[in-house]
């Protein structure tokens, strides 16, 4: 039996309807649309090229759409971790001046909460470590750190395990979970790692220029039009993947969340970290 949406009643942080981006005359999105609520992870998934960086940059207000509506909650705070983030190989930039760019808060202050940060997504031991030292984990939980810092009602992540290893990846998707599940904050995230992030979503919404399918993972591994875009092979295998890791075990063999297994996870990943920085 497939789960209810446990955040169907939360109220909507964004709402976007009836997008449609068109670009040289062609149609990037078609009649798109997605909801994102209090709590909620919510993650887009699709072939390379379906619109998903698009519908991220309609919702957030960086490009317009030729038609449709994006309705954001009064007041709303967003944190944005883009796919490609381009740094000056050049500047000698430690982690911690990095996250301070464009602060408003004062130097002392904000070296404090450049800390915190640093330490929630388990990268607290460089904070003086060059950016060009550190490797492309750590620096995607800079990032993130950096996106954390304005203590936002909805993260929004384009691709944030780009450039990490499998183990990298799962455990960074394990981090997101827990980070949601400390903050109460909204999640909106754009994967290719489909059998990696389906354990720790809440929704899936299928993109190819229109919303194919949407809903709870498991609904949408045993879509048609999903079956159809990513192969029955690809959907069964997802489908397994996802009822047998929605747990794991600690070491005596207990069944624990994915919540509370990633807090010990990033634990030991800060600590391995630690000793290579």
């Amino acid at each position: 039996m497939v789960p209810a949406n446990r955040f169907a009643a939360a109220k909507p942080l964004l709402e976007a309807s009836g997008l449609t981006v068109v670009r040289g005359g062609k149609e990037i999105l078609s009649n798109a649309g997605l909801k994102v609520r209090e709590g909620e992870i919510v993650t887009l998934i699709g072939p390379n090229g379906a619109g998903k960086t698009t519908i991220i940059k309609v919702v957030l207000g960086l490009m317009r759409a030729d038609s449709g509506e994006v309705k954001r909650r009064p007041g709303l705070v967003i944190g944005y971790m883009p796919q490609r983030l381009q740094i000056d190989p050049t500047l000698p930039l430690t982690v911690g001046r990095f996250l301070l760019l464009g602060g408003n808060q004062r130097y002392g202050q904000g070296r404090v909460r450049a800390a915190e940060v640093l330490d929630e997504v388990g990268a607290g031991t460089i904070m003086e470590t060059p950016l060009q030292a550190v490797s492309g984990g750590e620096f995607q939980r800079v990032v993130l750190a950096r996106a954390l810092l304005r203590d936002p009602d909805l993260l929004v992540l384009d691709e944030p395990s780009q450039g990490i290893d499998v183990n990298g990846q799962a455990a960074l998707y394990r981090l997101i979970a827990s980070i949601r599940d400390r903050r109460g904050c909204g999640v909106l995230m754009v994967s290719h790692d489909l059998h990696l992030v389906m354990a720790d979503t809440d929704e899936v919404v299928c993109l190819n220029h229109h919303v194919c399918c949407a809903g709870h993972p498991e609904t949408v591994t045993s879509d048609p039009n999903y079956i159809q875009l990513f192969g029955k092979q690809v959907a069964s295998t997802l489908a397994v993947y996802h009822h047998h890791h929605d747990h794991e075990h600690d070491a005596g063999g207990n069944v624990v969340s994915l919540a509370e297994a990633a807090l010990d996870t990033e634990k030991k990943t800060g600590e391995r970290e630690g000793h290579h920085g």
